[in-house]
């Protein structure tokens, strides 16, 4: 996937075009900060990548993830992607891990079965991907 390609759902994809829609088809002048949303909604919408992920077992953006942390034996689940434009998408019932936070940039690119160390404020954890599957 390309770097500069932003994965998110269709209902978050949606939001965003009504946004920019709303906002382009005002019939008075924007303000610089509508003019700037503007240009990062266009941005958004034409990097958006809403397709399916395959279900391959692959740690990456667009997949609900379950990882055991192997200190405590307790399970996470979340989805890896942009927490803002996740949070679009109200059918979404797990927490939203970006790529970029500490636990999504030492897991992404992994694969069921595969570990990881995160470096946490209190210290190393050690997680255990247990599932990746695509985000339906």
């Amino acid at each position: 996937m390309a770097a500069d390609v932003v994965w998110m759902t269709p209902a978050a994809l949606e939001k965003l075009q009504l946004e920019l829609t709303d906002l382009t088809s005002a019939d008075r002048e924007l303000t610089e900060r509508e003019q700037a949303r503007v240009i990062e909604l266009k941005s958004l919408v034409s990097r958006a990548e809403v397709t399916s992920k395959p279900d391959d077992g692959l740690v990456e953006p667009g997949m609900r993830i379950e990882a055991r942390t192997e200190e405590d034996g307790s399970v996470l689940e979340f989805v890896l992607g942009s927490r803002e434009l996740l949070d679009l998408d109200a059918s979404l019932d797990v927490s939203v891990f970006s790529p970029e936070s500490p636990i999504g940039s030492a897991i992404n690119g992994l694969h069921v079965g595969d570990t990881a160390v995160v470096q946490a404020p209190k210290g190393s954890v050690t997680l255990t991907i247990l599932r990746a599957t695509p985000v339906a």
